[in-house]
C-alpha cells in the first residue's frame, strides 16, 4: 500500500500535460500535409511508367506519410484525440 500512495503523491505532483506543437495551427498544419499529398498523387498521377518504379515508389510513399500525419493532423484539429 506504501508503493501505491507515493505513486499516486509523484502522480498529483507531476506538471500537467502541455503538446509541442500548439492546437490552434493544427487545422493549418492539416491543411498542408494533406494539401501536399494530393499535390505528390497529382504528380505521381503524371509521371511516365517505368519498368522499375524507384521514383514512384519514393513518390507514393512520401505522399503516403504526409497523408497520414495530415488525417491525424485533422482529427485533432477538430477535437478527436488520436
Amino acid at each position: 500500500m506504501a508503493d501505491y500512495s507515493a505513486i499516486q503523491a509523484l502522480h498529483k505532483s507531476a506538471p500537467a500535460f502541455s503538446p509541442y506543437v500548439p492546437v490552434g495551427l493544427l487545422p493549418y498544419i492539416a491543411f498542408v500535409l494533406l494539401g501536399g499529398t494530393f499535390a505528390l498523387a497529382f504528380y505521381f498521377s503524371t509521371l511516365p511508367k517505368t519498368t522499375v518504379p524507384v521514383q514512384e515508389t519514393l513518390i507514393a510513399s512520401l505522399a503516403s506519410v504526409l497523408g497520414g500525419f495530415g488525417v491525424v493532423a485533422l482529427f485533432n484539429s477538430v477535437g478527436v484525440y488520436v
